[in-house]
């Protein structure tokens, strides 16, 4: 079965469920989430940056796709296109609603963000939980790439700030992450 096949099959699914959402039948919700749910998830995730938030928008998007399957048209575009819709005008409306992105006082967001600086440690990284293999893997890296993928993928900071921490260039931090990655997944395979 071809890529263009499975996509074919799929947006004619998505078809019949809100199809079966206008009837009120709530396997077409089941369907939508079975075959677009993690999709829909990174798409709110990517516009909200926040996890928590990007589960509200899903979830309201499918209320809102429950309630108004019936005025899908595939004369006016995919089923596919309609869905994300409905998820990008959800995830917009929460984004214009900033009151919800800043729902901590500054001193608590100041130790929250001590507290996530602190769950890195330069030194005694080893007792991170986690498989062995990693851990030896880790090990075989130079401390600069090890504790700025550890800050990346434990304590969740981004590239720029990664550099800050560690008072390197942008593009040195990039690349200690790169090649650092590279390493372990050959260290890994």
């Amino acid at each position: 079965m071809t890529v263009q096949h499975i996509r074919s099959t799929d947006q004619g699914d998505l078809t019949s469920a809100l199809g079966a959402c206008a009837a009120g039948q709530a396997e077409g919700i089941d369907t939508i989430l079975r075959l677009e749910g993690g999709r829909l998830f990174g798409v709110a995730r990517r516009m909200l940056g926040r996890g928590d938030l990007a589960e509200e928008a899903v979830q309201d998007a499918m209320v809102q796709i429950w309630r108004k399957a019936g005025q899908f048209r595939a004369e006016d575009g995919s089923a596919r296109g309609w869905i994300y819709a409905v998820l990008r005008n959800r995830c917009l409306n929460i984004l214009r609603d900033g009151r919800r992105l800043t729902t901590l006082a500054p001193e608590d967001l100041a130790a929250l963000q001590e507290a996530r600086q602190e769950a890195v440690p330069q030194e005694g990284w080893e007792l991170l939980p986690g498989s062995g293999r990693l851990r030896d893997c880790l090990a075989q890296l130079d401390g600069e790439a090890r504790h700025a993928i550890l800050l990346a993928h434990v304590g969740g900071f981004s590239h720029g700030e990664i550099a800050g921490r560690q008072q390197v260039p942008l593009g040195t931090a990039k690349s200690w992450i790169r090649r650092g990655l590279a390493s372990l997944r050959e260290c890994l395979s």
